[in-house]
């Protein structure tokens, strides 16, 4: 039997990922943290908009948020498909909420043109991947495939001091781990370890948030694997004292420290070279008053490979640098692991399945690794899974000048919509 045309019209697409970019706090790009008030609009929204397409609607025990068409064959496994709705702070429209509005109008699409499908599929908006307002990441995955078991909302706050329990009662919603078992007994998408055992193969479509697609003139990217990370907070302590009379050599400065730790950092990563990138991200220094030597500095570490070992090593030794300069300064070193990735590879099987549909759709492609963390890699281990890239303008993410071309979006929702059809239509 040979494979359908697959032609989706993109307006619908393109008119969803506008309508989320509305749901924003105000100033620049798109900013909608987890759990604030344009956040649970746009989960809301997305309910919707999902039910009015037809779809069976429900929102998880932490907020992320389903729509999905059954299959003819219940007891097969689902296809799921989507991608994050938070964003960075002023961010673009494009990271995470691409793959969700893609993710719906393929679904939409398949639904129309082909009618119910062997195997249930499903579209996703997890409801945070960024870690932007909490200090950890893939709370919304995380809580669907076992990085995390609830106990986190209770301990884990913000800059402001509001801990993820209390954001999520401010939404209506509740994730204590004494209920994760009844609601795995109910077959809840939320939280669990994991709880969704029914997921037969997903797959994530994302705008490649680098230049390499760009300067090569591809269409497509396929993720080959995505590379682990490691996150930390490091608390540098010495003593607080007057800047005026204080001599230089008997200083305890943690300011000054913590600089010399993140040059020793950046010289290492150098000197490692790629795959490898080290990070500071944000730097808090205290007292924070001009002619007061600060007396605690707190920052955090960012630092991703694409391969375990080569990430464990950097790691350790760069940790073991902080702490033998830590001590020559006379300072104390506190470090905290917020989040620890392994590198996850994609399945092979699902990219060949890509390759061979980006050819016949005439598409130009690559493989290639994803420096960026994707809800995807917490699925690697647990189904098959699959990441599609599509070109970014100059590599820029993160940032209100985010832009792909409504051509570029189209080519990964109809590849996308192709993959679907393919996991979803035909018999195994």
């Amino acid at each position: 039997m040979s494979a359908p045309a697959i032609n989706v019209p993109a307006e619908q697409m393109m008119e969803l990922l506008e309508e989320l970019a509305a749901f924003s706090a105000p100033g620049p790009g798109v900013s909608r943290l987890l759990y604030t008030p344009e956040w649970l609009q746009a989960q809301r929204f997305l309910q919707e908009r999902m039910a009015a397409l037809g779809m069976g609607v429900r929102m998880d025990g932490v907020g992320n948020v389903y729509g999905r068409f059954p299959g003819s064959q219940p007891a097969a496994k689902v296809i799921l498909t989507g991608s994050h709705i938070d964003t960075v702070l002023n961010g673009g429209h494009y990271d995470g909420a691409y793959g969700i509005a893609a993710a719906v109008t393929a679904l939409h699409y398949l639904i129309q043109n082909f009618g119910q499908p062997l195997r249930t599929i499903e579209a996703v908006a997890f409801c945070e991947e960024e870690g932007s307002r909490f200090p950890l990441a893939y709370w919304g995955s995380g809580n669907v495939t076992g990085l995390y078991d609830g106990s986190e909302a209770a301990r884990c706050a913000d800059s402001a001091g509001v801990t993820i329990a209390s954001a999520m009662s401010g939404c209506g919603l509740a994730c204590r781990p004494e209920d994760r078992g009844a609601a795995a007994a109910a077959g809840d998408a939320g939280g669990g370890t994991p709880l969704r055992e029914d997921i037969g193969a997903f797959v994530e479509l994302h705008i490649e948030q680098g230049i390499v697609l760009e300067q090569a003139a591809l269409d497509i990217g396929i993720v080959e694997a995505i590379a682990g990370q490691r996150r930390y907070s490091v608390k540098v302590a010495g003593s607080t004292n007057h800047a005026g009379t204080t001599p230089m050599g008997l200083r305890r400065d943690a300011l000054a420290g913590a600089a010399e730790m993140l040059l020793a950092m950046e010289q290492a990563a150098i000197a490692a070279g790629d795959p490898l990138v080290a990070t500071c991200g944000k730097l808090e220094a205290a007292p924070g008053t001009p002619n007061v030597i600060p007396g605690e500095v707190q920052f955090t570490l960012d630092i991703r490979h694409s391969e375990a070992e080569a990430l464990e090593h950097f790691c350790s030794f760069i940790l073991d640098v902080f702490a033998e300069l830590a001590a020559k300064r006379g300072l104390t070193l506190q470090v905290t692991a917020t989040l620890a990735t392994s590198p996850a590879p994609m399945d092979t099987g699902l990219n060949r399945q890509l390759e061979h549909i980006a050819r016949r759709q005439g598409r130009s492609f690559r493989s290639m690794v994803s420096g960026a963390g994707h809800d995807a890699q917490l699925f690697s281990p647990m189904c098959p899974t699959a990441m599609i890239f599509v070109p970014s303008r100059a590599g820029i993410s993160h940032s209100s000048e985010e832009y792909s071309s409504p051509e570029e979006l189209a080519a990964g929702l109809n590849l996308l919509t192709a993959v679907l059809y393919e996991l979803a239509y035909k018999e195994s």
